[in-house]
């Protein structure tokens, strides 16, 4: 009697742990799924998938990010107006062509002029738009003139007078505030729309994040989101929205492709399966 009780008992925790286990001939695991934790991509180089706090109705409500020390890499600024072909191309062809490790979105481009960023755009010695555009108070800026400067930052325009920094680096792409130099939220109060999305912060340290959601949330639900993130972040800005959001990542055998889609009203569907081509485009190659 004994030994059939203690036999029920064991079975009684076996059965509910054999029905949670993978079956033996199951696939490998990838680090893509193991959410939360830091996988080593190169030296410099770190990415992480995790769960958003919210359920979006649209994909899989992740978020992804990718953390570069930019100490261990070069950076480039590519604007298609400086190119010798005029034309825009995809985060890969960019890649492809200048041997680039990773490529995001530099900034939102203007859709009726289509060559040109939204915002303020210097690459180097070329200007692709010379203007600040209204109530985008912050920044990209890397490559200082000044090796003493941090080598990639987001700037504050409202901390920072942009009369006093316009010349301290050599590129510079303009974009929303999310997140303050304070590292105190932006409230979004204008048209309430969803979409994807891929935010620039930096922390105290000078690392950089790209965050990339595929999901569509709105812009205070991600603010909301990276405040609660296990590492705090200065500044955060909003490079880009809907299927034009491309996050690129290539380090030997290992290739990465985010792309976003869903924009609510003006692309309200989750249909997009390619990066579109893209006039500004910030890259980064290994040392």
């Amino acid at each position: 009697m004994k030994f059939r009780l203690r036999y029920i008992f064991i079975l009684s925790i076996l059965l509910p742990l054999s029905a949670c286990s993978q079956p033996a001939d199951s696939a490998k695991i990838e680090p893509d799924t193991l959410l939360g934790k830091w996988q080593n991509l190169a030296k410099g180089a770190e990415y992480m998938e995790m769960e958003a706090p919210k359920k979006s109705a649209i994909n899989d409500s992740r978020i992804c990010i990718l953390k570069l020390n930019p100490k261990d890499f070069e950076l480039e600024m590519h604007a298609a107006t400086a190119e010798e072909d005029k034309k825009s191309k995809s985060a890969s062809e960019w890649a492809e062509k200048y041997n680039l490790n990773v490529v995001v979105n530099a900034g939102m481009y203007d859709l009726a002029k289509k060559m040109l960023s939204k915002g303020y755009l210097k690459a180097g010695e070329h200007v692709n738009n010379p203007n600040l555009y209204p109530n985008y108070n912050a920044m990209i800026a890397f490559n200082p003139k000044d090796s003493l400067k941090w080598k990639f930052t987001v700037l504050d325009l409202k901390c920072e007078n942009w009369e006093n920094v316009k010349d301290d680096y050599h590129c510079y792409a303009q974009g929303l505030r999310m997140i303050d130099c304070n590292s105190q939220p932006l409230s979004w109060n204008k048209k309430n729309q969803s979409c994807s999305m891929l935010v620039t912060a930096v922390d105290a340290l000078g690392n950089i994040y790209f965050i990339f959601s595929r999901s569509p949330y709105t812009h205070n639900e991600m603010i909301e989101f990276m405040l609660g993130f296990p590492f705090k972040l200065n500044n955060a800005i909003y490079m880009e929205g809907g299927p034009q959001t491309s996050l690129y990542i290539h380090f030997g055998d290992r290739k990465i492709e985010k792309i976003g889609s869903y924009v609510s009203e003006t692309y309200p569907n989750d249909l997009n399966d390619h990066f579109w081509a893209l006039p500004n485009v910030i890259g980064f190659r290994m040392n």
